[in-house]
């Protein structure tokens, strides 16, 4: 019989653990989406200043060596 409870407790420490992890995924993915907006709405509001930025990640990006 104990056996059973043990099993259980597994169980719902497994089911926990789930939600915990999607539920960071929810926050993670909430959160990606509203950096991706805030760079949009950076590039519109500063378009020479976000340009500037793009050709300096992508001068970095070139001298990046795989």
């Amino acid at each position: 019989m104990s056996d059973e409870v043990s099993g259980g407790g597994r169980d719902v420490g497994a089911e926990r653990d789930l939600e915990a992890e999607a539920a960071r995924r929810r926050r993670r993915a909430q959160f990606l989406r509203e950096l991706h907006e805030a760079r949009e709405l950076r590039e519109r509001v500063q378009p020479r200043r976000a340009r500037a930025a793009r050709m300096r990640q992508v001068l970095r990006m070139r001298t990046f060596r795989w």
